[in-house]
C-alpha cells in the first residue's frame, strides 16, 4: 500500500507540475521592460508611451514593466534591473546614443533580446534584434530644404535644440549646422531648452532683449516652438505665414498642426511615435526583420499647403 501510495503521490505531483506549466504558458505573459523618455517631455512623447502601454498590455499576452527618464545613467540602471529580473524582451528609448554597450552585452549574455524604438544609439547591431527609429536626420534635411525654398534674403536662425545628445537633436540638428558651417545660415543664437517649452521661451526672450535681428525659429520639438511663439507674442512680433518670423516645429501634435493651419506657425515635421506594433508583431512571428533597421515614414507639413484632413490624419493627441 505504501508503495502504491507513493507511486500516486508521484503521479499527482508530475500531474500538478504539468497543469501548473500549463497554466503558466497560458497566463504566464511575456515579460518585456521599457526604458523611455517620460510622457511629459512632450506630445510625441504621451502618445508613444501609450502606444507602447496599449500594444504590451496582459490582454496581449505581456508583462509590462515601465522606466521613464531624460537622464541617461538613470534609463542605464533601469535596463540593468529590468535584465537582473529577468525579462524577455528589452525595449529601449535612450537619453543619449552612448554609454550602452555594457548594457546590452548583458542582456545578450542573459538571452534577453533587445529591441531599439523611436532613437538610435551607438552601439554594434549585433546586440539588438532590430531599432523601429525615425530617420532624424532626413527629418532635419527635409525640414531645412523647405526652409531653403522660402527663398529669404539672408537667414538668421534662433537654433532651439532638444536634449543634447538624443538622436533627435543629433538629427535634427545636423542639416542646420551644415548651413550655419556654409555660411547660407547665420546663427544668432544655439542653445537646448531640452524640450522643455518654458525654457525655449527664456532662449528667445534673451534674443529680443539683445536686441539681436532675427527672422527663423527652428525648434526642435512642438513643445519648445509654442514656448518660443509665446515670447515673441507678448513682445509683440508677429510671426507665421503673415508675419516676420519663421516658426518651425517637429512632432505634429494637433494643436500645433492647428497653429500651422491659422498661419501662426509655418512648418512642422512628422515624428511618427507608433513603433510598438511593429515590435509586437517581430517578438510573436519569431520573425527576424530583412533589415536591422525599420523607417518609419515621414512627412514634412507647409502651412500654406495643410489641410483639415493632415490634421485628422497625421496629427497627435487632441
Amino acid at each position: 500500500m505504501r508503495k502504491v501510495s507513493r507511486t500516486l503521490l508521484v503521479a499527482l505531483l508530475l500531474v500538478l507540475v504539468v497543469v501548473l506549466g500549463a497554466c503558466s504558458k497560458k497566463s504566464g505573459n511575456i515579460k518585456v521592460g521599457v526604458v523611455n523618455n517620460p510622457p511629459s517631455e512632450s506630445g510625441y512623447r504621451e502618445a508613444n508611451v501609450k502606444d507602447m502601454e496599449k500594444v504590451f498590455s496582459a490582454e496581449n499576452g505581456y508583462e509590462l514593466k515601465t522606466f521613464y527618464s531624460l537622464k541617461n545613467d538613470e534609463q542605464l540602471q533601469a535596463a540593468q534591473g529590468f535584465i537582473t529580473e529577468g525579462v524577455d524582451y528589452l525595449l529601449i528609448s535612450a537619453a543619449e546614443t552612448t554609454g550602452w554597450d555594457e548594457v546590452l552585452k548583458k542582456a545578450k549574455e542573459a538571452g534577453i533580446k533587445v529591441y531599439l524604438f523611436d532613437r538610435m544609439i551607438d552601439v554594434s547591431d549585433s546586440l539588438y534584434e532590430a531599432a523601429v527609429v525615425s530617420d532624424m536626420a532626413k527629418e532635419g534635411e527635409t525640414a531645412v530644404n523647405w526652409l531653403l525654398a522660402q527663398n529669404l534674403p539672408e537667414y538668421n536662425v534662433i537654433h532651439i535644440q532638444g536634449a543634447m545628445g538624443s538622436d533627435a537633436q543629433i538629427g535634427r540638428t545636423g542639416a542646420l549646422d551644415a548651413q550655419f558651417a556654409s555660411g547660407k545660415m547665420n546663427k544668432v543664437i544655439q542653445q537646448t531648452a531640452t524640450w522643455d517649452e518654458a525654457e525655449a521661451k527664456k532662449i528667445v526672450e534673451s534674443v529680443i532683449n539683445s536686441g539681436d535681428k532675427f527672422n527663423v525659429i527652428y525648434a526642435e520639438n512642438d513643445g519648445m516652438a509654442k514656448g518660443a511663439v509665446a515670447a515673441l507674442d507678448e513682445a509683440g512680433i508677429t510671426h507665421g505665414t503673415k508675419g516676420d518670423v519663421i516658426v518651425m516645429g517637429f512632432d505634429c501634435n494637433k494643436w500645433a498642426l492647428r497653429e500651422l493651419l491659422a498661419g501662426a506657425w509655418n512648418y512642422d515635421g512628422q515624428c511618427s511615435p507608433f513603433q510598438a506594433k511593429i515590435i509586437s508583431d517581430l517578438i510573436k512571428s519569431g520573425s527576424t526583420p530583412s533589415s536591422k533597421k525599420i523607417i518609419n515614414e515621414e512627412k514634412g507639413f507647409d502651412a500654406k499647403e495643410l489641410t483639415q484632413a493632415d490634421i485628422d490624419t497625421y496629427g497627435l493627441g487632441e
